[in-house]
């Protein structure tokens, strides 16, 4: 189990570093773990444009206020860094999208029911003050950049639109080898963290347990894990080592959209509000990427390797030819490394299976005569 621990093997593959002179839960990552996010934010960016999904951005900052409305500020202000003011304004470090997303579609103008679903997504990094003492390398962290989706629709889509994000979560997780993975439908329980509209929660219920039998997912339910807002189906996935880490979830919000005053237009010419279903495909970038970390004790799949090939020379000579060789594999759109070091030909092999390279390239006189790599 030690050796399969992200935080080892990221510092062995050269990924990512934590330093106090920056701060604990604040990763550093370096070319190597940025390429991986990037290939991973580009992939799920690329399903959910074929799905349907439109991309938008809404800042790192936000008005306190907007969250004392959305009824985030009452249930969430102790996961919130302090304020900052600005002539007698308190603005906060974002810690989730929806009130961003919501009043982005508020602030676009009148919508028709014609337009609906609008599904916006968005690659956004949030701030959580996390304690200290809960932060846990990558899977805990106090900067984290969510794969976040809001589906604005009306409840006779609820069960379409769910079925979409299903779709979707169910060929990412293919794509990741999560193939162990279980559905918790997340109810409500006791105490004051839930907002109080029983008909709203119960309508919210109803349509999420309906879209779970109608795909025919197989489920067990939870009370006390809802969002304070509504009902959510969370996606468990197992990791190599038997544990379980909660990366997807589709979540059906009746409360939210009425508290900012969303509407649309309907069919009658009427005004009506908006359902609202948060959706996220792998969660978190940074604790998706530790799973996959252990998940392939660092040997990534070729699509997902920072570098997908070493080229190796086995004297100085052969250097010039390596590097016109990179040249036509980079021009190609592949990943590669040049290993010119003055080191021994097996010295280079052992290095580049250790940082689990997929592919080795090696030329000694043969190869540069005739064109080839071994």
């Amino acid at each position: 189990a030690k050796k399969r621990d992200h935080r080892k093997l990221g510092k062995e593959l050269g990924l990512f570093y934590f330093s106090e002179d920056v701060g604990p839960g604040l990763p550093l990552f370096t070319p190597k773990g940025e390429m991986v996010r990037h290939l991973m934010e580009d992939y799920v960016r690329e399903v959910q444009t074929r799905y349907g999904y439109e991309h938008v951005w809404t800042g790192h900052l936000v008005k306190e206020d907007l969250y004392r409305r959305s009824g985030h500020y009452e249930n969430y202000k102790d996961s919130m860094f302090p304020p900052m003011v600005d002539e007698n304004i308190s603005f906060r470090l974002k810690p989730m999208n929806c009130p961003s997303h919501m009043t982005l579609f508020r602030e676009m103008g009148r919508h028709s029911y014609r337009e609906l679903p609008l599904r916006f997504a968005e690659f956004a990094t949030l701030y959580r003050y996390e304690k200290t003492g809960e932060l846990s390398g990558l899977t805990r962290v106090r900067s984290l950049t969510q794969d976040d989706c809001h589906t604005f629709c009306t409840e006779e889509q609820i069960e379409s639109e769910f079925t979409l994000s299903l779709n979707l979560i169910r060929e990412v997780f293919g794509r990741y080898r999560f193939t162990d993975y279980k559905v918790r439908l997340s109810l409500r329980g006791e105490g004051g963290k839930y907002v109080q509209d029983d008909e709203k929660w119960s309508k919210a219920e109803k349509a999420l347990r309906s879209s779970l039998v109608a795909n025919g997912v197989e489920f067990f339910e939870a009370t006390g894990e809802a969002a304070f807002y509504g009902p959510k189906a969370d996606f468990l996935a197992r990791d190599v080592l038997g544990r379980e880490w909660q990366l997807s979830t589709i979540q059906v919000d009746f409360i939210q959209p009425a508290r900012l005053e969303l509407t649309y237009i309907g069919e009658d010419g009427a005004e009506h509000t908006p359902v609202v279903l948060h959706r996220a495909v792998t969660g978190a970038t940074e604790r998706t990427m530790a799973v996959l970390i252990e998940h392939f004790a660092g040997a990534f799949p070729v699509w997902l390797a920072p570098v997908q090939a070493v080229l190796i020379p086995i004297a100085d000579r052969h250097v010039p030819y390596m590097q016109e060789v990179a040249q036509k594999l980079r021009a190609a759109g592949l990943r590669v490394e040049v290993d010119d070091r003055g080191e021994r030909m097996n010295a280079k092999i052992r290095d580049a299976q250790k940082q689990k390279v997929p592919y080795m390239l090696v030329v000694g006189d043969k190869e540069m005569e005739e064109s080839q790599v071994a």
